[in-house]
């Protein structure tokens, strides 16, 4: 019994309450009963916590944002799940903490072309790059080896956009060319391709398309086609799926279903035509080679 047990729990302190609670002899204010947290807790400043500018609801979030680890969603629908203040309240709330600094949201693309809001939570403004939010655009940071940082008070460079070139269209396919475009032929064409629409909606194209298309149709036509079997060749057995772009899928058929050329009709000998004669006995008119009589007034062998 003489010997000390060191695994035995160590007696309570004693109920001193001026000792261990100077607060609780106080008449009124808050008492605070603290308890040490070696894990699962997180460092909030007073500056934030006893911040004079901003509302309850936004010390609130700026706490909950800040004891999330990395990663997690903090945006107004996420947010508005987890408690109930609302999506209103939420978005007011994010954006007193955005203007005093303890939150940074920036637009950044991804690699596969998606806008993403990027949020920054700081838990002490002014010293991470944060701050409060700034009417005028910031100055960029140089870059390691760029040259020394710009003085204070001095204008800011302009900030290089970067121009992006409009994404080009995609060429359509060659189409056949005709070898005599005369105007009739083309205006003929031209008529082909407007009429297209009246039979499948979806062949509606532009006049660019259509100026790129016309030469195939008249090629179409040199091959003694009438323009209903063009017609007819464009808007048989058409894909069921909406068509992204008609005017390639006509100059791709008008290219690849060209019929051949008709075979060598040698011209017609047309037969001779004699000049008028006037018959001598009935002073009728004939033709013949010579002056004379009618075969009716010729006499019989």
């Amino acid at each position: 019994m003489d010997k000390e047990n060191r695994s035995a729990q160590a007696p309570a302190l004693s109920g001193d309450g001026a000792k261990n609670h100077p607060s609780r002899g106080t008449s009124c204010g808050v008492v605070h009963e603290n308890t040490h947290h070696s894990t699962h807790f997180t460092v909030v400043g007073n500056h934030l916590a006893q911040h004079a500018d901003l509302s309850l609801t936004a010390i609130g979030l700026a706490t909950h944002i800040q004891s999330l680890p990395a990663g997690s969603p903090v945006d107004i629908r996420s947010l508005a799940r987890r408690f109930p203040e609302g999506t209103t309240r939420i978005a007011a709330a994010l954006r007193e903490l955005e203007a005093h600094g303890y939150l940074r949201r920036t637009k950044e693309r991804t690699a596969a072309g998606r806008v993403v809001t990027r949020t920054v939570s700081c838990n002490r403004p002014g010293r991470t790059g944060g701050g409060p939010r700034r009417t005028s655009a910031p100055s960029p940071r140089p870059a390691k080896g760029d040259g020394p940082p710009p003085r204070p008070g001095a204008e800011p460079p302009p900030r290089r956009r970067e121009q992006r070139e409009p994404r080009r269209r995609a060429a359509l396919p060659a189409v056949p060319e005709p070898v005599y475009p005369t105007p009739d032929l083309v205006q003929t064409a031209i008529g082909v391709l407007s009429g297209l629409r009246r039979t499948d909606p979806r062949l509606l194209i532009s006049a660019t398309d259509a100026e790129h298309l016309v030469p195939g149709v008249a090629a179409w036509l040199e091959r003694d086609l009438t323009p209903e079997d063009v017609h007819r060749a464009l808007t048989t057995a058409l894909p069921p799926e909406p068509l992204h772009r008609p005017a390639a899928l006509l100059a791709h058929r008008l290219a690849a279903q060209l019929p051949p050329l008709p075979p060598f009709r040698p011209p017609r000998d047309q037969a001779t035509r004699h000049p008028l004669q006037n018959c001598d006995t009935c002073d009728r008119a004939y033709r013949g080679t010579e002056p004379g009589t009618c075969a009716g007034c010729a006499p019989s062998p």
